[in-house]
C-alpha cells in the first residue's frame, strides 16, 4: 500500500488534497467537481486502505449513484487490477470498499452501519435535507474522516449552502465565508475545467450571449433568483425507469435564429387506490423522459433531430405541435411524423395550460438537463416599480415547457369533458 496516481488535478481543486473533516466544492455545469472528487476517492484508495459511501439524498437504484463515474475513472487510469467492480459496490485494495446510499432510506438506527467508514461523499448535496445532514455528520466518526460534498448551488437556504457559507451575504456568491471548523470550500465553474467538452462549451457561450440568468445560474453557480416568481414548483428531478406499455405524449416547438427547436416526451400516472386511500388528495403525476433540443435546426434537419431523441419510436406517436408553423407540419408529416398536427391556441391557451400542469407532479429525468433548466427559471413577470410579482408569465425560458403544455394538451381536454359530463 502507500501507491498513489500521478493524476492529472485542475488548479482549482488542489486544496481539497489537503486533509480536513469537511470539504465543499460548488459551482456550476461543467466544472469538473464530480470527476475531480472521484479521481482523489480513488487516489485515496490506492494509498491506503478506504471505507467510503457515497451518498445521495434519494437514490432508488445504483444508476443514480456516481459508481459509473467511479468505473468509468477505474478504466481511465486501468486500474480493474487493483480494484473490483461488482453489481452493487466497488472493493478497492487491502480490503478497501465503496459503497452507495441514499440518505433519505436511513434512520437513527440504521445509519450506525456507516460508523467504521473513512470517506463519506454527499453528491448533489444541494437536494441533502436538513435531517439528512444531521444525521450524517456525527455517524463518519472515525479518527481522521472526512466529509465531502459537491453541489450546484440552488437556493442560498438549502442546508449544505446553510452549514458551509451560512453567513454569506444572500446576494452575493463570493468569499470570505464562516465556514465550518477544519473545512475547505473552494467555489468552481466550466473555467476552472481545462477538459471542458466542446460541446459543453458551445451550450455555454448561447447561454451567455442570449439567456443571462441561465448562464449565471447554470453556469457559474449563482444562487436561483426570483424564487417567489417561479411558475412551477410542484417538480423535481428523479431517475427513473420508463414502465412498458405507457401511453406516451408528444410536444414539438420551433426555433428560430436564437431560438431552439424542440421535443419533448412525457406520460401520466394515476394514483393508485393505496395512495389515495393514503391521502385522498394524491395527485396525479407527469413524467418527462426524453428531450432533444437544438439552436440553428434547419427544417430539413428535423426529422433526424426528432429521431435521435427516442430512437425514431416519436414517428409512431401522435405529436401536438406549435401551430405558428404550419409549413413546418406539413414538412414533418410528409417525412416520417404522419401523426403530428397543430396545437389548439386561445386567447387563454397558455395560462390555462401551465394552471393544467400545475395541478400534477411533476417528476423530471435527470438526463432531460434543458427541461430542469427551465422549470426551474420559468417566471412570472415582476413589476419593475414595485418589484411586485404580477400574473403575466413572462414570454422566455419556454422553449421546454411550451411542448410540454402541447403534450398535455389532450389530457387538459379529457380533464374539461369528464367535468361538463359530470356537472351538464
Amino acid at each position: 500500500m502507500g501507491r498513489t496516481l500521478q493524476i492529472p488535478v485542475a488548479r482549482a481543486f488542489l486544496p481539497i488534497l489537503q486533509p480536513a473533516r469537511y470539504k465543499g466544492v460548488f459551482g456550476g455545469r461543467g466544472s469538473a467537481k464530480s470527476h475531480e472528487f472521484a479521481k482523489l476517492l480513488i487516489d485515496r484508495c490506492l494509498e491506503k486502505s478506504t471505507r467510503a459511501v457515497c451518498v445521495r439524498e434519494v437514490q432508488k437504484s445504483l444508476e443514480q449513484s456516481v459508481k459509473r463515474l467511479l468505473e468509468d475513472k477505474i478504466d481511465e487510469f486501468g486500474l480493474r487490477n487493483e480494484f473490483k467492480v461488482m453489481n452493487t459496490h466497488i472493493e478497492g485494495p487491502d480490503e478497501g470498499i465503496i459503497i452507495f446510499q441514499g440518505m433519505q432510506s436511513h434512520t437513527a438506527v440504521s445509519i450506525k452501519s456507516l460508523e467504521g467508514y473513512d470517506i463519506a461523499w454527499v453528491e448533489e448535496a444541494q437536494a441533502l435535507s436538513q435531517n439528512s445532514l444531521t444525521l450524517l455528520r456525527p455517524t463518519i466518526r472515525k479518527p481522521g474522516s472526512e466529509l465531502w460534498f459537491s453541489w450546484n448551488p440552488g437556493l442560498p437556504t438549502d442546508p449544505v449552502d446553510n452549514f458551509f457559507r451560512g453567513n454569506a451575504p444572500r446576494d452575493s456568491s463570493k468569499p470570505p465565508w464562516e465556514k465550518p471548523p477544519d473545512s475547505i470550500l473552494v467555489q468552481t465553474t466550466y473555467r476552472d475545467n481545462p477538459w471542458l467538452p466542446q460541446v459543453l462549451r458551445t451550450e455555454m457561450e448561447w447561454d451567455q450571449r442570449i439567456d443571462p440568468d441561465k448562464y449565471a445560474y447554470v453556469w457559474l453557480g449563482s444562487y436561483e433568483t426570483k424564487s417567489e416568481s417561479r411558475v412551477f414548483k410542484n417538480w423535481r428531478k428523479e431517475e427513473f425507469e420508463t414502465p412498458a406499455n405507457v401511453l406516451f405524449r408528444y410536444g414539438a416547438d420551433w426555433g428560430y435564429s436564437i431560438d431552439p427547436s424542440t421535443l419533448v416526451r412525457c406520460f401520466e400516472v394515476l394514483p393508485t387506490a393505496a395512495e389515495l386511500a393514503a391521502n385522498p388528495k394524491a395527485r396525479k403525476k407527469l413524467y418527462i423522459d426524453r428531450e432533444a433540443y437544438k439552436i440553428g435546426c434547419e427544417i430539413d434537419h428535423l426529422p433526424a433531430l426528432f429521431d435521435s431523441m427516442d430512437d425514431k419510436q416519436a414517428r409512431l406517436w401522435p405529436i401536438i405541435a406549435d401551430s405558428a408553423r404550419p409549413e413546418t407540419i406539413s414538412y414533418l408529416n410528409r417525412n416520417g411524423y404522419p401523426l403530428m398536427k397543430a396545437a389548439t391556441k386561445g386567447p387563454n391557451s397558455v395560462k390555462e395550460g401551465v394552471i393544467f400542469l400545475q395541478g400534477y407532479e411533476i417528476i423530471i429525468h435527470p438526463r432531460c438537463i434543458h427541461t430542469i433548466d427551465e422549470f426551474t427559471l420559468y417566471s412570472y413577470k415582476t413589476d419593475p416599480l414595485t418589484g411586485e410579482i404580477t400574473p403575466i408569465l413572462e414570454d422566455k425560458k419556454n422553449h421546454i415547457i411550451d411542448p410540454v403544455r402541447y403534450a398535455a394538451e389532450p389530457l387538459r381536454k379529457g380533464t374539461m369533458a369528464m367535468r361538463e359530463s359530470v356537472w351538464g
